[in-house]
């Protein structure tokens, strides 16, 4: 037994090491203007690519049904920049430990920001109700799932619990839904055409929206801030579940400059305090618009 930790812990080093000169090599590549945000090591520094894309995203992508399409009003004005966090929408970053649980937080975080806009009040939602009560609508526990299922799930139970009431342990149980906790409900929700102008338009107009993205990249994992792109991040293959609360530039917006702003679900040690600046406007970059949807209350 002891024999076996001990080879463990040799081979978790060798993985740290290479994964460390990955990082360095990256940010040495920054310093010389070739990338548009920096690496750091993190708490995921001793998984190889696989393991870590086995136990952290979840979305399990399968052809998306035919729901409604929200279909963004054109007399709106758009403005040059949006954060809902700054109008009170956003609850603190949270953390999905080594669960495939992403697509729960997706869920809550849109669920939560129209909750407050409706109410007033900013309440954190429960992901472990969405993770141990929502199979019946497809979803597959702390194997993964899907964001637009989890919304189905809150709209047929006929509510959410709190966060405080129902609280994350980063596994699946049974179902310990009590309707007195309830306090979120869906009437119904909506799938954004799959361009990032109509996901714009959208997130200016209702708030923070769900979305998927490729995450299964190493410079994805270990990012740390600026403006993530890298052009291996795929359009299509869009693997975690997150939350869209913005968008910007950095100075005018000129070519390149323009950016997501993205909560994650990874804790707050990861990226920019749990955000990432994602690329704007280029070619639905890691998919940001591909299945980005929201609900109604």
């Amino acid at each position: 037994m002891q024999e076996t930790s001990i080879k463990d812990e040799v081979w978790r080093r060798a993985v740290w090491e290479r994964n460390m000169k990955m990082i360095e090599q990256h940010n040495r590549e920054h310093s010389q203007g070739k990338h548009t945000f920096t690496m750091a090591m993190n708490a995921f520094g001793d998984m190889t690519n696989e393991e870590f894309r086995q136990v952290m995203n979840g979305l399990k992508i399968q052809k998306r049904k035919k729901w409604k399409v929200f279909q963004a009003p054109f007399f709106v004005e758009i403005p040059s920049s949006v954060d809902w966090r700054e109008k009170g929408y956003v609850t603190p970053v949270k953390d999905q430990g080594y669960c495939l649980c992403c697509w729960a937080f997706s869920a809550t975080g849109a669920l939560e920001g129209q909750m407050f806009r409706k109410t007033g009040k900013l309440v954190s939602l429960s992901e472990q109700n969405l993770v141990d009560c929502s199979q019946t609508e497809g979803n597959e526990g702390y194997s993964g799932g899907l964001i637009d299922d989890a919304f189905q799930y809150v709209k047929d139970n006929g509510g959410l619990d709190s966060e405080e009431s129902y609280p994350y342990h980063a596994q699946g149980d049974s179902c310990k839904y009590r309707p007195e906790n309830s306090v979120a409900n869906v009437t119904d929700y909506w799938d954004v055409p799959s361009k990032e102008n109509e996901l714009m338009i959208t997130l200016a107009a209702v708030g923070p929206i769900s979305a998927a993205i490729d995450a299964s990249l190493d410079t994805f994992r270990f990012y740390k801030e600026g403006i993530y792109y890298d052009p291996s991040c795929s359009s299509e293959d869009v693997d975690h579940g997150v939350l869209v609360v913005g968008y910007g530039a950095d100075g005018t917006e000129t070519e390149n400059k323009k950016y997501w702003i993205i909560k994650n679900s990874w804790g707050t040690d990861w990226g920019m305090d749990g955000y990432i600046k994602m690329a704007k406007d280029r070619d639905n970059h890691c998919g940001i618009a591909s299945l980005a949807s929201f609900p109604t209350v």
